[in-house]
């Protein structure tokens, strides 16, 4: 799947092969995996977990925001 994650002032990271997102929810963590139905969220301040088709695991750190997850690309709108 397609991830991007935007904050106000630049582009934190975009990338495809993405096969699972951690993200912090409001009442915990939550994980996203391909096909995964659409929604929307807000997330709390927290670390966003990334897992690529290679098992490469990258950490981002929000202060909050909103996630849209629709037909394989997930968009997180970060503080």
């Amino acid at each position: 799947m397609k991830l991007q994650i935007i904050k106000p002032d630049s582009q934190v990271f975009s990338g495809d092969n993405i096969t699972l997102v951690q993200l912090p929810g409001l009442d915990g963590l939550f994980e996203i995996l391909e096909n995964h139905a659409p929604m929307i969220s807000a997330l709390k301040a927290g670390r966003i977990k990334v897992i690529d088709n290679s098992k490469q695991v990258l950490f981002f750190t929000i202060g909050g925001g909103i996630l849209e997850v629709l037909k394989n690309k997930v968009l997180v709108l970060a503080e």
